[in-house]
């Protein structure tokens, strides 16, 4: 496959898990094909970490946002999401979203802090990286109310029903399916990802977690994305060069770069 190119959509390649090995992760990722990636921010004290990591490398951006679950002193403001975003680098809102699976944070202040996101994304006009975790109503209901289709998004790490699924279709949002497809039992997985249109799929590792098989349970790395795309090519009957490229079209487009 090294002769692909792959967009990783989602990773964490500025986190600790990488600091003894970073050099030859990205060295990996080149001779793999993976061109392109996102380094997604979970909070903002971190934020000059993940600037550093992108001005060294070609072919990574990263986002700005504050993780459902993390807890902060003062909640963000619309304000600070902007400025904060004003990097020529910097191509995405989030993660934001809900998370019922933990509680570090109650729903309530999940809530107010997700919408806060998407209004900063319309402002700045740029899309929204949604993580959904349990909590498929609740999500679905604040994109409606916050008109996600002024800016756009992506439901990223999609572990949800067929339902959840094409209401966010519906809203013009973006699928990305992560190492989670490719696990033994996880077969309603894969069947909402045959019914998802290809030019509506991102695909993802969400590095360091969620290792796709046959790499379960190590830490996970930007190369293995391609056993997630190889899992859409099985699940789709399609070739793995229309994977390939058609997820990468995607993610260039609704990422603006």
């Amino acid at each position: 496959m090294a002769e692909l190119s792959f967009f990783d959509s989602h990773c964490h390649l500025d986190f600790p898990h990488f600091d003894e090995d970073r050099a030859e992760v990205f060295k990996r990722m080149q001779e793999e094909g993976i061109d392109r990636s996102i380094a997604v921010a979970v909070d903002f004290e971190h934020l000059d970490r993940l600037q550093s990591l992108v001005g060294q490398h070609d072919g990574i951006w990263f986002s700005v946002g504050i993780h459902p679950n993390h807890e902060v002193t003062e909640e963000p403001s619309v304000e600070q999401l902007c400025s904060l975003s004003d990097h020529p680098k910097c191509v995405a809102i989030g993660e934001t979203g809900m998370d019922f699976f933990r509680h570090h944070v109650s729903p309530e202040v999940q809530e107010s802090r997700f919408r806060t996101h998407i209004r900063a994304a319309r402002q700045v006009n740029r899309p929204v990286i949604v993580h959904n975790r349990d909590a498929d109503a609740d999500s679905i209901r604040i994109l409606k109310d916050e008109g996600i289709e002024q800016c756009g998004g992506i439901m990223h790490c999609f572990s949800a029903d067929w339902e959840t699924a094409s209401a966010a279709l519906d809203l013009g949002m973006y699928i990305s399916f992560s190492g989670n497809v490719t696990f033994k039992n996880n077969q309603q997985l894969r069947d909402v990802a045959a019914q998802v249109p290809l030019d509506r799929i991102l695909i993802e590792t969400d590095a360091p977690f969620l290792a796709p098989v046959p790499h379960r349970g190590k830490r996970n790395e930007p190369t293995y994305v391609k056993h997630v795309a190889q899992c859409l090519t099985d699940v789709k009957g399609l070739s793995i060069q229309e994977v390939a490229e058609t997820s990468t079209n995607n993610a260039l487009k609704v990422f603006g770069i």
